[in-house]
């Protein structure tokens, strides 16, 4: 006899998957390294560089105005 609050499936061993738990979707392709988000700490460089350059217009054109 089952004791009540155990699961009525047979165990199975640790390196099987459960028939119940296997996927039938297909495995994801990977994308090809190098793509143009691959190396985000360039960008964010790039991205900071420039803010810089752009306010330092800013600071320019307010120092040649006193």
């Amino acid at each position: 006899m089952q004791e009540p609050g155990t699961m009525a499936e047979p165990l199975v061993p640790p390196q099987e998957t459960p028939p119940v738990e296997g996927s039938t979707a297909e495995a994801h392709e990977e994308r090809p390294d190098g793509g143009i988000w691959e190396h985000p700490r360039i960008w964010t460089w790039i991205i900071l560089v420039g803010a810089v350059i752009f306010a330092g217009f800013f600071v320019a054109r307010a120092i040649s105005l006193m």
